[in-house]
């Protein structure tokens, strides 16, 4: 059975386009605004496939829309609540609110394998707190970024703000753009850090090259990269002291796998190395 099984639904499509790789395609038109519907599922989706314990080592997330990633939130969407009696009760009931939302948009770090973001087109506001949370970004040339939220009157609050301060050094730029919502194309958001690389061509080129580079991360030890994975993230929002001592933590039970093993035999006998998913499914 296909790892991507039962997992498509409404507005995503999941395809396993190699052995252990997913293709989540996002595809609400006309601009893939994400009403809450959308978000939920999406963050449900991600947080499935690893409850399940599909046996995926890479996922490549990116729009199905020929012109664009994300035009950001649903703007009709966000006065769809219902008033709460108090302005005590309503601001509680818009932090929950916004912890849930949050919660979702932040699914790629909780996944054990790698979430590699394919962009195109426009990618605005929320699109930047999606693809904040990812592990790898990649965007085709002529694609296009904001960071929305200033201009309807907000700080952004789902991820943007978080995360763009642990990925690039340029506080500078990052505060002006983050300060004027302006545009700014691919090769400057390569400059800022948010992205490993422009791909020439539109969204088929990115998506293929996302694609490459999730099958590429699936020959390895699962163990390894969610491992790595894990590591990178604890070295993010902690001292190298606290980091070297979390890794040894990890690494003594860790070092114990037969994903070892494995990798010499395969190397030895100029095989590719066959490793035990990581965890028994539970489909």
């Amino acid at each position: 059975m296909s790892l991507a099984a039962n997992l498509s639904s409404k507005w995503i499509s999941v395809s396993e386009p190699f052995p252990h790789v997913l293709h989540v395609e996002i595809g609400r038109k006309p601009v893939n605004a994400f009403s809450v519907e959308l978000w939920t599922e999406y963050g449900a989706l991600l947080d499935r496939i690893t409850l399940e314990g599909r046996d995926v080592r890479a996922l490549v997330l990116s729009s199905a829309l020929p012109k664009l990633f994300t035009a950001g939130i649903d703007i009709a969407d966000l006065g769809s609540g219902h008033p709460a009696p108090d302005p005590a009760r309503q601001s509680l009931s818009t932090y929950h609110h916004l912890k849930t939302f949050q919660h979702a948009i932040g699914a790629p770090e909780r996944c054990h394998f790698p979430v590699i973001a394919a962009v195109h087109g426009l990618v605005v506001g929320l699109g930047i707190d999606i693809i904040s949370a990812c592990d790898v970004r990649y965007a085709a040339e002529g694609t296009q970024f904001t960071i929305k939220e200033v201009d309807v009157g907000l700080a952004a609050d789902i991820g943007t703000l978080a995360y763009l301060p642990k990925i690039t050094a340029n506080h500078s730029l990052m505060r002006e753009l983050a300060y004027t919502s302006r545009l700014f194309d691919a090769r400057e958001a390569e400059r800022l850090g948010l992205l490993s690389a422009v791909v020439p061509g539109g969204r088929e080129g990115v998506v293929r090259v996302a694609l490459d580079l999730a099958e590429v991360i699936a020959q390895k030890s699962p163990v390894a990269v969610s491992g790595t994975k894990r590591i990178l993230a604890h070295a993010r929002d902690h001292s190298v002291a606290e980091n070297l001592e979390y890794t040894a933590t990890w690494n003594a039970g860790a070092l114990q796998t037969n994903d070892i093993p494995e990798s010499l035999r395969a190397a030895k006998a100029r095989e590719t190395p066959r490793f035990a998913p990581l965890r028994g499914a539970k489909l």
